[in-house]
């Protein structure tokens, strides 16, 4: 195993090795072009910055307004009714907005709950099974300037549909639900 460790630790330095041998090898001026990449990823940096704020303080209006709240009581019965417990339903619709904000829920789930509480493995299976849907339209589609993305906002919420409905049917499969 010490062998892995030490593939592990070498592995980046050498991969720059070898690109750098490459763009020399191809007479590319490696110096000036990873440069003028810093460069481009500074300015994504910045054209991304407003997104990001405006993204983030719309989920800080709708959970501070009690709206999350109020639709978690809204449908508790009918959850309740097909067995998945409310207290994750803060979480399926906070994950497609923000990554960060719904790890935040899962830990707070899990040390609510336990680690290995029906809710802790539903909570952290929706964690790895769906993704920041609004939160990759918003900053990535907005940072280059694509406007129209009323098919990608579809498709991007069904596919989040589907993992959250599938991670509750893989959860309740492999351990059941209580």
């Amino acid at each position: 195993m010490e062998w892995m460790a030490a593939i592990s630790i070498w592995m980046i330095p050498i991969l720059i090795c070898i690109i750098l041998l490459y763009g020399t090898f191809k007479k590319i001026p490696t110096y000036e072009t990873f440069v003028e990449g810093g460069k481009e990823g500074i300015e994504i940096s910045f054209s991304i910055i407003p997104f990001l704020v405006g993204m983030l303080v719309a989920i800080s209006v709708f959970r501070a307004s009690g709206a999350l709240d109020f639709l978690v009581e809204l449908l508790r019965p009918v959850l309740t009714a097909i067995h998945v417990p409310p207290e994750i339903l803060p979480l399926a619709i906070i994950r497609p907005i923000s990554g960060t904000a719904a790890l935040g829920m899962t830990s707070d789930l899990i040390l609510s709950h336990g680690p290995d509480s029906f809710i802790g493995r539903l909570a952290s299976t929706i964690q790895g099974s769906t993704d920041t849907t609004f939160y990759v339209l918003t900053v990535y589609f907005g940072a280059v300037g694509i406007k129209k993305m009323g098919d990608a906002v579809k498709v991007g919420l069904l596919a989040d549909l589907v993992g959250l409905i599938a991670a509750i049917v893989v959860v309740v499969l492999v351990f059941g639900t209580k």
